[in-house]
C-alpha cells in the first residue's frame, strides 16, 4: 500500500545511508527448522573477523580497523545516553500522533526498521498505554508488518526511554505468520490461546491488528488484548509501577505476550524478534549452539516456565 508516511521513511533512510549516519547491518543467514517451524538465524560475518576489536570503545561499541562501527541489533547500553529524547535529525522521520516520534533505528535489523519513541520520557517497563498502541496502529493499519516491544534489559531492550518498534513485511523479516499458522483461525477477537510448540509461559490473543484495520479501533483492541495477556500471565506492575521483563509482538491478527527471565542463551541475545522467527548471533559458532539446542529450546530457556 502506498502512503506518504512510507515515502518519508524511505527518503530519510536513503539520505541517512548516503550520509553515513545509518549503516544497515550486512548479514548472512541460515534457516533452521524446529518442530516444523522455520527460524532464520542471521550473523554479521565481519564480527567474527574483528572479534578481537569488539571490546574497543568506551561505550563498549566494537570498532573495525577502519574505525567504522560494527554493531548487532540493539546497540550499546549506556545509561547516560538517551537517543530518543532529542533524536538525531538525520534519523528522525517525523511525528506519529501527538505523543510519539518515528525514528530510524540506528542499529537496524532490516531496511526501514523504525523506533516509535515517546516524545516525553517514560520508563520502558511502565505498562504500555493506548497512545503506544495508537502509534503502532497508525503504521500497522497502513503498511502491515510487525510491531514489537522489548520490555526491559532482560527482554532485549537497549534503552530505558519508552518506545515500541516496527519492521515491514519483507522476505526474511520476523513475523507472527509461522506461529500463527499453528493457531486456530476461527477464534473471535479477544480469544486467548497457547501455541503447542512454545514450552514457556506465553499467550496469543486474537486481535484486530494489521493491514487494513481501522487504526482507532485497532489501537483500543490492542490495548485490551495486552491487558488480557498480562492478566493471564500475572504480569503486574510492582510497587515502582514497572512491569516484570516481557516481550510483545503484534501483527497479522494476533498478539503474542510472554514474560522473560533473562536476555541470553549461550551468549546469544534474544529479543522479541527471536519469537517472531529471526535470531541474531555474533559469529557462526553461535549458529551451531542454536542448531544443537534447537531454536525452540533456546527460546524456552530465556522465558518463564509454565502455561498461560
Amino acid at each position: 500500500m502506498h502512503s506518504n508516511f512510507m515515502d518519508a521513511v524511505r527518503a530519510r533512510s536513503d539520505q541517512a545511508i548516503a550520509s553515513g549516519d545509518l549503516q544497515p547491518i550486512e548479514a548472512e543467514q541460515v534457516v533452521i527448522e524446529d518442530r516444523g517451524l522455520p527460524f532464520i538465524v542471521r550473523w554479521v560475518a565481519a564480527l567474527a573477523a574483528k572479534d578481537a576489536a569488539a571490546r574497543d570503545g568506551a561505550a563498549g561499541q566494537p570498532r573495525s580497523a577502519g574505525n567504522q562501527a560494527i554493531t548487532l541489533p540493539g546497540g550499546p547500553r549506556d545509561p547516560d545516553f538517551n537517543p530518543f529524547l532529542n533524536p538525531d535529525p538525520a534519523l528522525l522521520v517525523g511525528p506519529v500522533g501527538e505523543h510519539h516520534a518515528a525514528i530510524l533505528n540506528k542499529f537496524p535489523v532490516c531496511l526501514h526498521h523504525l523506533v516509535l519513541a515517546r516524545r516525553a520520557f517514560a520508563e520502558q517497563l511502565s505498562p504500555l498505554e493506548e497512545i503506544d498502541f495508537q502509534a503502532l496502529a497508525f503504521i500497522l493499519s497502513r503498511e502491515g508488518g510487525l510491531g514489537f516491544y522489548n520490555g526491559g534489559a532482560a527482554a532485549g531492550a537497549s534503552q530505558r526511554h519508552k518506545h515500541v518498534q516496527w519492521i515491514p513485511d519483507a522476505p526474511g523479516n520476523a513475523s507472527l505468520r509461522a506461529l500463527g499458522a499453528g493457531l486456530p483461525a476461527d477464534r473471535a477477537q479477544g480469544a486467548i490461546v497457547r501455541h503447542p510448540a512454545l514450552d514457556l509461559a506465553h499467550c496469543f490473543v486474537r486481535v484486530d491488528a494489521g493491514l487494513g484495520a481501522d487504526a482507532g479501533a485497532s489501537a483500543q483492541a490492542m490495548l485490551i488484548a495486552f491487558g488480557q495477556a498480562c492478566a493471564a500471565l500475572d504480569l503486574r506492575p510492582g510497587a515502582d509501577g514497572l512491569l516484570p521483563p516481557c516481550n510483545m509482538l503484534v501483527g497479522d491478527g494476533w498478539m503474542l505476550v510472554l514474560p522473560r527471565s533473562r536476555e541470553h542463551f549461550q551468549g546469544v541475545s534474544l529479543n522479541a524478534l527471536s519469537f517472531g522467527g529471526t535470531i541474531y548471533v555474533r559469529d557462526p559458532a553461535q549458529i551451531d549452539a542454536i542448531r544443537a539446542a534447537g531454536p525452540l529450546r533456546a527460546l524456552a530457556s530465556v522465558g518463564v516456565p509454565g502455561q498461560a
